[in-house]
């Protein structure tokens, strides 16, 4: 048992967001959900709460209404292999309506903040070389979805 999970506040949208948060990572599904009654605040029938793992990753969902909203103070950050898996996930997160940001930022169309990152990003400003880390940075903070194949020839000074 996970001993701290994140809690998503929505409003509406539950079931188009969980479709889409498990479709894009592996080790991903819907554990479970509970769904308003005649007695609830929410339209019967309309998720309440759904408990759900990104990438094994616990979460829990909730459809509060119109009280709170995102921000870019609380992101997820998913650490990816590959370019493959940095386009399959900025791809599908911002499509439909999301928006793209800089430095591997961006916002789903639910107002969800995301960091797309490379592992190898990470490994690259780790390095001793400091000419190579800076050289890294700089590039990197021009883009907006990154770029590994950029990444390495900024660290390689090519």
């Amino acid at each position: 048992m996970q001993k701290i999970v994140t809690n998503l506040w929505f409003d509406g949208r539950v079931e188009e967001a969980l479709e889409l948060y498990t479709s894009l990572l592996p080790d991903s599904r819907v554990l479970g959900v509970t769904r308003y009654n005649k007695a609830g605040m929410g339209t019967p029938g309309d998720i309440v709460t759904a408990n759900f793992e990104l990438a094994g990753q616990a979460f829990t969902i909730i459809n509060g209404g119109p009280h709170f909203k995102h921000s870019p103070a609380m992101s997820l950050c998913v650490t990816c292999a590959d370019q493959e898996e940095v386009d399959k996930i900025w791809d599908g997160l911002t499509s439909g309506g999301g928006k793209e940001s800089r430095c591997g930022w961006l916002v789903d169309r639910f107002g969800v903040s995301w960091q797309i990152m490379p592992a190898r990003l990470g490994e690259m400003l780790g390095s001793d070389d400091t000419a190579a880390v800076e050289r890294v940075t700089a590039s990197f903070l021009k883009m907006n979805k990154l770029d590994i194949a950029e990444l390495e020839r900024a660290f390689r000074d090519e």
